[in-house]
Parts: C-alpha cells; structure tokens; sequence
C-alpha cells in the first residue's frame, strides 16, 4: 500500500481521535478543517487555514501528534503547513476516483434540524413533498438564495430523508464542481460510460450550486442530456443555486428552460426570531448549556444574513467562555465582547426591522419569542405596536414584509398597530418619551 492510500484510509480515524481528544467546540472552531497533505516516512504533513496555522501548530501540537500516533503508530511526528502549501502536494482525500464521488451528507442536516421561517417556508414544504414522492410532487424543484441560508441543508435533508425511508431508490447527491470534475477525470481516463452510468441511472439526483455550470460548454452538454435522461424516465431532480435561472446568463437557454420547468422557490435570510431559534436548536443540538437566553439574542442580532455565519459566531463564544475557563453562564456581555471584531455592530444609519425588535426587546425587557409570539396581553402588545410603528417609521420594509417579521401577521395588522401606536404617542407622554428613545437609539430621527 502506497503512503498516500494509507493515508487516505487512516485519516478519517486520526479525525475520530481529534474529536475525542478535545471538547467538541474546540475541535469544531480549531482543528474540523485540518486536512491531510501527505505521509512522508515518519511525517505526517497537514494543512490547516493560514490565518490559524501558526496558532494550532502551538497550541495543538501535542494532540495532533498523539491522534496520528494512535492510528499510524509510535514516533510519528506531525508538520503544520499552510493551506497555500497543500496546492503544491498531491492530497490523499481527493486522489483521481475511478468512479464518480458522491458528496457525504452533514449528519446535521435533517428536515428534523431545520427551522423554518417566513423566508424558508415553501422551500422546506417543496423539499419535503419531494422527499415523500419523489418523481411525482415538483419535478425539477430549484431552490435558490443567497450563500448560508439553508439550501445545502434542505438538499441533504431530501438525501437523508429517502435513504432513511426509500432505500430501494437510487439516490445520487454530488454538486456541481464535482460534476464537472468527474466529467473532465471522465474523459481524460476513457471512463464517459462509467460516468454516464453513475449519474443516469439515479432514481434522485441532487445537485448543490449549480450556478458552476456556467461558461463550461462541454460540461454543460453532458449536463443537459443527464438532465433529459432522468426527467424523461421520471428521476427526480432538485437544484440549488444563488440565484434565478434567468439570471444565469453565461448558462445555455436550453438549461435555463428545463430549471424553471418545474417549482423554484427561494430562500431568504432569516427574521431575528428565526435566527434565535436556530441557535437555540443548534445549542440543543450538540448539548451547549450555561448560555443565557439573551446573549442568544446578541448574536442572533450581529449576525444576519447567513445561517453558517450564525452557528460559527455562536461556537466562536462558547469556546472562548471554555477557552478562558469562566465561571457561570455565557452572557450578553461575553457575547458582545467576542464578537465586537467579528461581527461589528452596523454602523447607524437606516435600522433594520430586526435591530428595531432587538432594542425593543431590550426597552421593555421582553425576548423576541414574546415580541412576535400571539399572545395580547398589555405587557407586549403596547412594545409590539411600537417596535411595528419605528419599522414602518424607520425602515423601508412594507406592511407585508413587516408583518413577515412579526409572526407571520398581515398587513391590516400592522397598519392596525401603526395607527394605534401613532395615536398613543401624541396623547401620551410617556409614551412618546419611549419613542424617542428608542428612536435615538436605532439612530433614526424620523419617529415624533
């Protein structure tokens, strides 16, 4: 057995020291993304990000060396490069495949863990008719978004779903690079009917960025006639993309045609209430405890438009509580504090409708659950109307889009709630007092 496939069988053991050696936020911020370069002799050499290489080569020396003993035996010694020094070395995890790979799905990415918000809510519904009939609900279904926000999880979902519940169906999840990469290995090495086979006869075929097909002619040919070929015989077929078909300009219009023949439904980014929940979920998840609800809500805030930068801001704060051996729970403060260099707090300008429910929340010491919960009692309905009141006063958001934030309520509500908080504000003192403050708060200088 040559180094490099030694290595390429024993790396994934060396993980599985890595992660028992270390609590698992340490192993999820430092050392999940080292990857093996190659096994010289009696080195082994890895690769970690080279903002950090210098830090985990210090701090992780030790660990390192004593996983990758365990697996591949006394006296080896371990060498921390750069990830720009793995370009120049052959990498055993992506040696040349005979066979065309498949993407390994995230075990996190379940339809169980998802959370679904007002900017989700078809695309998780289309996802799951999919994964209950596939061939028979939408058929292509194209989800589209923004980076981070749920698309790759909904894909992995549909894969964990029918594997878990159709295991007679041939299921096939890759993504577009690895298409392209598997088809250009495909030619070079004479293996096109291999290859053909491979993604032809799935019954699903799930395929993640497809925007990469862009500008790559030949790829995109084969892509078109593996598209025909499981369409005409009724495989289903789900993709996911950054954008619209129609926006994809460098893409053949005969592609662009098939991707908007079936259901595309977009994804947006999260509301405050959503994030939060997803942090929540997350810290249940992999059994985060000691975090107080409203240090929660500090992160959900700074960080607003991506699901991965979400949950890494909230590790980012549970290793350094860990990290500096603090006593009690993760608190506001603690949250402020890490992610001050992070995740900045905006610069004050027009505020969002989620800062708006955030100082709100913080005014009349509520959490956002409460803000947008049903409930109309007297202790949140007066803070709700406000806080709807400085987002149409405030923000350039609409009564629907407003409402979208608050629960899901319609737009007559929020006009509803406008007007009335409007009313308050003039006849009451105290009222307006609140107002203005909030108001100087968010920065704004619009609300009377």
């Amino acid at each position: 057995m040559s180094a490099d496939d030694e290595l390429a069988q024993s790396w994934p053991a060396i993980r599985t020291e890595l992660e028992r050696a270390v609590p698992a936020t340490v192993y999820q911020v430092w050392l999940e993304r080292i990857q093996p370069v190659k096994l010289s002799g009696r080195t082994l050499v890895v690769a970690a990000p080279e903002r950090y290489r210098r830090h985990i080569a210090g701090r992780f020396a030790r660990v390192l060396q004593t996983s990758a003993a365990a697996v591949l035996g006394p006296e080896l010694e371990v060498d921390v490069v750069g990830s720009a020094a793995r370009a120049d070395a052959v990498t055993p995890t992506r040696a040349t495949p005979s066979v065309p790979r498949e993407s390994e799905l995230n075990p996190k990415y379940t339809f169980d863990q998802f959370v679904i918000g007002e900017g989700n809510r078809l695309a998780h519904a289309a996802a799951l008719a999919v994964a209950e009939q596939p061939g028979q609900a939408y058929n292509p279904l194209f989800l589209y978004g923004p980076p981070g926000v749920g698309k790759t999880h909904l894909l992995h979902s549909i894969a964990a779903y029918l594997r878990a519940h159709a295991g007679g169906l041939g299921v096939r999840s890759t993504t577009a690079d690895c298409f392209v990469s598997d088809f250009v290995t495909a030619l070079h090495t004479g293996c096109v009917d291999r290859f053909k086979a491979a993604y032809r006869g799935a019954d699903v075929l799930l395929v993640d960025d497809v925007q990469f097909l862009e500008a790559k002619a030949r790829t995109e040919e084969e892509f078109f006639h593996t598209f025909n070929a499981l369409h005409t015989v009724g495989a289903q077929l789900v993709l996911t993309c950054d954008r619209l078909p129609r926006d994809m300009a460098a893409l053949e219009d005969r592609l662009r045609e098939r991707f908007e023949a079936g259901l595309v439904a977009d994804i947006s980014a999260p509301d405050l209430s959503t994030r939060v929940t997803i942090l929540r979920k997350r810290a249940q998840h992999d059994g985060l405890r000691g975090i107080e609800p409203r240090a929660l809500e500090v992160i959900a805030a700074r960080v607003a438009d991506n699901v991965r930068a979400l949950e890494g801001a909230l590790i980012r704060v549970v290793a350094f509580h860990s990290l500096q051996g603090a006593d009690g729970p993760v608190t506001p403060d603690l949250a402020e504090h890490v992610l001050d260099r992070l995740h900045p707090r905006p610069s004050r300008g027009v505020p969002t409708v989620g800062e708006i429910q955030e100082q709100t929340c913080q005014a009349f010491e509520l959490t956002v659950e409460e803000l947008v919960s049903s409930s109309r009692v007297a202790r949140l309905a007066w803070p709700r109307q406000l806080a709807m009141y400085l987002a149409r006063e405030l923000t350039d958001a609409s009564l629907p889009a407003i409402g979208r934030q608050f629960g899901g309520r319609d737009h007559a509500t929020v006009l509803y709630a406008v007007r009335r908080a409007g009313e308050r504000i003039a006849a009451d003192g105290a009222a307006c007092q609140a107002a203005q403050r909030l108001t100087e708060t968010l920065g704004g200088d619009r609300a009377e």
